[in-house]
């Protein structure tokens, strides 16, 4: 092809990570028709709407873990930190395991899950508030001291919620570890209509900030002088964060490294950080990974195993490798 046709193609002229969201556009469209069709028997007006409910889960969890991951990792101004790390999944444990021990086995269904959300919700953003404003609003701290917080403050919840279930009924403690596991091919349909006016609201938030991400990335001193209020936009944005993570988690349950898989992947395709291709990447490689992990484990494999377990083990194995990787720097 001549120089002239090329400069009069359109598609000639798109840079790389324009070329990487249209592929894993065309992958997400595809996971979505594939889940929806694949193996249908029946009626389609049973079919649709039964699909539609869980697909509308999967997308959200998918939207909102990949989001904050890449908000969190902005604010940290490093990418092996996820929310997760910082003790958001224990102290969803605790939670949980708090409404057994004191109300009984009984309070998990005679309360409604949209009040449950709405507790853990309360609960998990008023934790990230104080334990944030302490590590990121005064003097800069290090990695080291943020991934040290945030073990201590998990395995101090974990160590509650542990002592709490081994003082309970071994009846309520089995009907306690089935809501403790991640489950994506259940979510709850009576959360996913205030979940996505939430995550509706976080968006419209997060996109009025989009211009200062890429600024953030630079640090916090380069950050003030190019004229960003940073104490305030730090705030704002860890709220987002601890609002997406406990939707997610109500959702689905606590996931720990899907976040760091899935932006992981999406900086290594867009080959640079700017937030305009990094975020949209990752939410599409999360909507790969859940809806399409998901048609697999159902038509596939028959639930012979669990998503969850797949997942965390790879986000794991890329959480020790950028851990390895750093070290040897």
């Amino acid at each position: 092809m001549s120089t002239a046709a090329m400069s009069t193609n359109p598609l000639a002229r798109l840079s790389r990570p324009a070329w990487v969201l249209i592929i894993l556009s065309v992958l997400a469209v595809a996971s979505v028709v594939l889940f929806m069709t694949l193996g249908a028997k029946g009626s389609w007006s049973f079919i649709l709407p039964f699909r539609g409910k869980k697909l509308l889960g999967l997308v959200l969890v998918a939207y909102a873990v990949a989001v904050s991951t890449v908000l969190f990792q902005t604010v940290t101004n490093n990418r092996i930190l996820t929310p997760s790390i910082m003790g958001f999944d224990a102290l969803y444990v605790l939670i949980k395991t708090s409404i057994v021990f004191f109300l009984g086995v009984g309070a998990l269904t005679s309360i409604s899950s949209e009040w449950q959300f709405i507790f853990s919700l309360v609960a998990m953003v008023t934790f990230s508030g104080l334990l944030f404003r302490w590590l990121f609003l005064g003097e800069e701290r290090s990695l080291h001291l943020l991934v040290l917080v945030g073990i201590i403050f998990g395995t101090l919840f974990r160590s509650f919620a542990n002592l709490m279930q081994r003082m309970m009924d071994p009846g309520a403690f089995n009907v306690l570890q089935d809501t403790l596991f991640a489950s994506f091919s259940t979510t709850d349909p009576a959360l996913l209509g205030i979940s996505c006016v939430i995550v509706g609201v976080v968006s419209v938030v997060g996109f009025r900030m989009m211009h200062v991400y890429d600024v953030l990335n630079l640090g916090r001193a380069h950050a003030i002088n190019l004229g960003v209020d940073y104490k305030r936009t730090i705030a704002i944005i860890l709220v987002l964060v601890s609002i997406l993570v406990s939707v997610s988690t109500a959702l689905v349950g606590p996931v720990t490294f899907f976040g760091l898989l899935v932006v992981t992947l999406a900086h290594s395709l867009i080959g640079n950080s700017l937030h305009r291709f990094v975020l949209p990447a990752s939410v599409l490689l999360g909507i790969i990974a859940l809806v399409g992990g998901q048609t697999l484990l159902e038509r596939v494999f028959a639930f012979d195993t669990a998503l969850s377990i797949i997942i965390e083990f790879l986000g794991g194995v890329v959480f020790i490798a950028l851990v390895l990787r750093r070290s040897a720097r």
